[in-house]
């Protein structure tokens, strides 16, 4: 492999840029942090993801690339976990000590992403989920009113076919809501039935990149966070909350008006998480194929590539 790395100017920039941008993407919810301030729509990110703006934050260059010292001493990354420097004072991310301990999950996620791919992508549950979430129920995720209210929800619920393949949405039905999904997924058959309409399952980009730590690049958990975002707010408006006081207007999926503007965001974040997937799926293969060629020779330095 080459032998050169990313020069200390160009990482020096890209870390710049990547800070500056996790903190664009983050200033609201800090703000709102600080005063205590609840946010229906993005606290969503936070709570259910566990994401941190300082990880966010903090710019990765992903596998397979070394960060040549700066005048002033090698990359700061050389104090984090899961990087490793060499006699040169190259630093790179440690393919072998990451999956000593995430082997098992690295390889899980490379699976189901790889899975994911591979299929069509549905588009006829119009985010019916999140009105099985409160279907005859008094009580609420969320403490805002029902845009129809829950007569007027119920309704929708039992007009339509509602055919959930995601567990982690499937498991917030109501007891009564259970019954009327076409299937059952579980945490077992994930691999088997997530697909690549599926919004929670494109939101769930964010939460591998997570997993995948250092091995990902700064730009590409970025890119899968802002996806994150942007479906999120979809799947919110689309749903039976009454958003007007975000000042967000409704995707009436109990109208077609509604379903045709819900297919068509759909397709559009289908195809941008399908772009991430692929990426995601290169790091894995990446990790995996690096502790592969360590395992067959003595150990070394991390291996110096160049990065563009």
């Amino acid at each position: 492999p080459p032998t050169a790395g990313v020069p200390a100017a160009r990482w020096r920039a890209l870390l710049a840029a990547h800070e500056e941008r996790a903190d664009s993407l983050t200033a609201a919810h800090r703000a709102r942090r600080a005063t205590g301030e609840r946010h229906a729509i993005d606290d969503f990110l936070y709570d259910y993801y566990g994401t941190r703006p300082s990880a966010l934050r903090r710019w990765h260059p992903g596998v397979g690339a070394a960060l040549v010292p700066a005048p002033d001493g090698p990359a700061p990354h050389r104090q984090w976990r899961w990087y490793a420097t060499d006699a040169d004072g190259l630093v790179g991310f440690d393919a072998a000590a990451f999956l000593a301990d995430r082997a098992d999950s690295v390889r899980f996620i490379h699976r189901l992403l790889s899975a994911i791919a591979s299929r069509p992508a549905f588009t006829g549950c119009f985010g019916l989920h999140e009105w099985a979430m409160v279907y005859r129920q008094r009580e609420h995720r969320h403490p805002l009113p029902l845009r129809l209210g829950q007569a007027g929800t119920d309704a929708v619920v039992e007009s339509h076919p509602i055919r959930c393949t995601h567990f982690d949405a499937f498991r917030f039905f109501t007891p009564d809501a259970v019954h009327l999904n076409r299937v059952r997924p579980t945490r077992e058959s994930q691999v088997e039935l997530d697909q690549p309409g599926c919004l929670h399952a494109a939101m769930d980009c964010h939460k591998w990149a997570t997993k995948l730590g250092p091995a990902v690049p700064g730009e590409l958990a970025l890119d899968c966070f802002e996806l994150a975002r942007d479906i999120r707010l979809l799947d919110m408006q689309a749903s039976p909350y009454d958003l007007s006081s975000y000042g967000q207007p409704a995707v009436a999926i109990e109208t077609p008006e509604g379903k045709a503007e819900y297919v068509a965001r759909q397709r559009e974040f289908s195809h941008r998480a399908g772009e991430l997937r692929t990426r995601l799926i290169k790091v894995c293969a990446a990790v995996l194929g690096s502790a592969e060629v360590d395992a067959g020779r003595a150990p070394t330095a991390p291996v110096r590539t160049g990065s563009s």
